[in-house]
């Protein structure tokens, strides 16, 4: 069991953590006609849109309430129920994602009272989901899990009170955010080999996955799961959850329903997929298609491939605990050993994590750590990329945000064919080091130096701690 170690350093250098309300948008997202309405600072909204925009480079659909100084101070009540209101007549939504931002926590806003107001005196056909997502508090995991919370809170119906048909060859999925619009595409179609339908939430596969329409930009979002389909989850004849982070989630909808669930932390390992093909297995009471039987047979294939590359190479991770989790079980099949990780926030899977310590921290905790351990790998999301040029080692990139990659959503890293490719992608980068001899940021050709990204120039510095204060 690995201990968990927070830091206490006064500021963050190089932030790893993500904002709750950027999360729980995020699971708002993977709704059909759904808009997320952050209720805060229009800058708050802004930036969050930025980030959604640079990684999957698609339009985002986000509002904001765009609470100004008197608001702020004199109550912003009225100007939520204005802004519901107003999403609602322009857009047609069928949910709207009410979000909360630190302003509005620090003001102390009671966001469920007004929307119980505005349920009461309202005749709008769209459902309202309210959420509470401090940004002082978790990251964006958690406001990621928070959100499905809501939703199944407020829009899953009783099957017991509420008489509708069942479906018996259909399968509930509780999608974490550490899944990309790939995996879960990856993921129905594993469901669909058996016979059954998949039912996700969120559904980012077709929301966020990059395609084009026909209608062509539209102010809700496309695809996704649909009102309808949420609100009948009960009939369903199993829930699948991916994810430690949804586990209340998955409480409420079973604690609803009353329907069984399977739970795993991950969808990469060898384990975790077999685990996965025996619930499907279970419920069609159809054996795995021979596709599947083939893709598990070459992942073992890769395995034993790679054992000489990868077996005892030593990696520094910093992500979600989810993603940590999930892909460090993976790198245990393999034989790779996690010497460092950090992770935003503190929560109970990480003990999970097969090393001594976990540290809550940022990226500079990161690379200290990994150059403690002697890192030969590092694994982060694209805020990563100084820390593994000072270190001089190849950076994986992983999570959110993506914004110098492109196909961050179209990237598979679950299930036998996944794990496959990220098992070659991890010893292609170690042997591009090994055979380019990549030299650290702070090599003697430019000792005391650090470039200027403004300008293009480079500037001297007075010592290399000087250097990662600039980059972080």
């Amino acid at each position: 069991m690995a201990r968990i170690v927070q830091t206490n350093k006064p500021l963050s250098v190089n932030p790893l953590r993500v904002s709750q309300p950027m999360g729980a948008a995020l699971a708002f997202l993977g709704l059909n006609r759904a808009i997320p309405l952050e209720h805060g600072a229009q800058g708050c909204t802004a930036f969050s849109k930025v980030f959604f925009t640079r990684h999957f480079r698609e339009p985002v659909p986000l509002q904001t309430t765009a609470m100004d100084m008197v608001s702020t101070i004199m109550g912003s009540d009225e100007r939520l129920q204005e802004g519901i209101t107003t999403v609602i007549q322009n857009n047609q939504p069928e949910v709207v994602g009410v979000i909360t931002t630190g302003l509005v926590e620090m003001q102390g806003a009671d966001i469920q009272g007004v929307l119980r107001t505005f349920k009461a005196s309202s005749n709008e056909a769209a459902d309202v989901v309210a959420v509470n997502t401090p940004d002082t508090l978790g990251g964006l995991e958690s406001g990621f899990a928070l959100a499905v919370k809501a939703i199944v809170d407020a829009l899953v119906l009783s099957p017991v009170k509420v008489k509708l048909p069942m479906h018996p060859r259909r399968i509930n999925v509780l999608a974490s955010s550490m899944l990309t619009p790939a995996d879960i595409e990856a993921i129905r179609e594993w469901i669909e080999s058996f016979g059954l339908e998949a039912l996700f939430l969120p559904d980012l596969s077709d929301s966020l996955d990059g395609h084009l329409t026909k209608e062509g930009y539209t102010t809700l979002t496309t695809g996704g799961t649909r009102r309808a389909d949420i609100a009948s989850m009960g009939t369903s004849a199993l829930t699948i959850v991916i994810g430690d982070s949804l586990g209340a989630a998955a409480d409420l909808l079973r604690e609803r329903t009353g329907l069984a669930d399977v739970r795993l932390p991950g969808l990469s390992s060898l384990a975790d997929c077999d685990a996965f093909i025996q619930a499907l297995v279970d419920v069609s009471g159809q054996p795995a298609a021979a596709r599947i039987v083939r893709q598990r047979e070459q992942l073992l294939d890769a395995l034993v491939d790679s054992y000489a590359a990868l077996g005892d190479v030593r990696i520094a991770m910093g992500a979600d605990a989810d993603q940590l989790v999930a892909l460090s079980r993976l790198l245990g099949d393999v034989g790779a050993r996690l010497v460092t990780a950090v992770s935003p926030c503190s929560t109970p899977a990480l003990e999970a994590l097969p090393l001594e310590q976990v540290v809550v921290g940022d990226f500079e905790d990161l690379e200290e750590h990994a150059q403690t351990a002697a890192a030969q790998l590092l694994i982060g999301n694209s805020h990563a990329l100084q820390s593994a040029q000072r270190l001089g080692i190849p950076l994986l990139r992983a999570g959110f945000p993506q914004y110098d990659f492109y196909g961050a959503a179209a990237r598979q890293w679950v299930g036998y064919r996944g794990a496959r490719q990220l098992i070659f992608d991890i010893a292609n980068l170690l042997a591009e080091q090994r055979t380019c001899s990549i030299a650290p940021y702070h090599s003697p050709l430019r000792q005391g130096f650090s470039d200027d990204v403004t300008s293009g120039a480079a500037r001297p510095v007075d010592s290399p701690a000087l250097a990662r204060s600039f980059f972080s």
